[in-house]
C-alpha cells in the first residue's frame, strides 16, 4: 500500500476499472470534466445506500454542472449491478476487488468496529477538476448531506 498520502492539487491517480454495466470507465477518459469519485465500504449496506441515493437524487444538478459521479468499491460487477438496479442509481459504479483505485487514493486504512481494528474502506470522496487534479478531498465521509456539499463545491470551481 502507497503510504505518499495524496493531497489536494496533486495530480489524479489514473484508473480503468469495470464498471456495473460491464463497460471499462478509465479516468482519463473523463478529461474536460469534473470527476466526483467516491469510495464506500460495502454495497447495499445502509451508509451507501443513503449516500448514492443522495447523489441519485442530485444527478441533474451535478449533470448541469458537467459533473460525473463515479461510486467504487471493491464489490464484483455483479454486487454493483443489483446495488445500481436495486435503487435505481443513475451513475456508474465501479468494481475494484484487487483495490488498484482504492489504495491508490489511500481509501483502503486501517478501521476500528466493536473493538477490533481491521483493513476496510473508509468512505471517502475526490473532485478531481477538468485537468486531472485533485481539487477537495473528502476524508471520512458522513452520508448524509454529503452529495449537496460536493455539490456546493463544484459549483465554486
Amino acid at each position: 500500500m502507497d503510504t505518499k498520502a495524496l493531497k489536494e492539487g496533486d495530480a489524479a491517480p489514473q484508473f480503468r476499472l469495470q464498471a456495473d454495466d460491464g463497460r471499462e470507465i478509465a479516468l482519463d477518459g473523463l478529461r474536460g470534466k469534473p470527476v466526483v469519485l467516491y469510495f464506500f465500504p460495502k454495497a447495499q449496506t445502509p451508509g451507501c445506500i443513503t449516500e448514492a441515493s443522495e447523489f441519485r437524487d442530485m444527478k441533474t444538478q451535478f449533470d448541469n454542472a458537467g459533473a460525473v459521479i463515479l461510486g467504487c468499491s471493491a464489490d464484483t460487477v455483479s454486487m454493483q449491478s443489483k446495488f445500481r438496479e436495486k435503487y435505481k442509481l443513475n451513475f456508474p459504479l465501479l468494481s475494484d476487488p484487487d483495490f488498484l483505485a482504492i489504495e491508490a487514493y489511500g481509501a483502503r486504512r486501517m478501521k476500528m468496529f466493536l473493538g477490533k481494528s481491521f483493513l476496510g474502506i473508509v468512505r471517502s470522496t475526490f473532485l478531481i477538476d477538468r485537468d486531472g487534479r485533485v481539487a477537495k478531498i473528502w476524508d471520512k465521509v458522513r452520508a448524509k448531506g454529503h452529495a449537496a456539499e460536493v455539490l456546493t463545491t463544484i459549483e465554486n470551481l
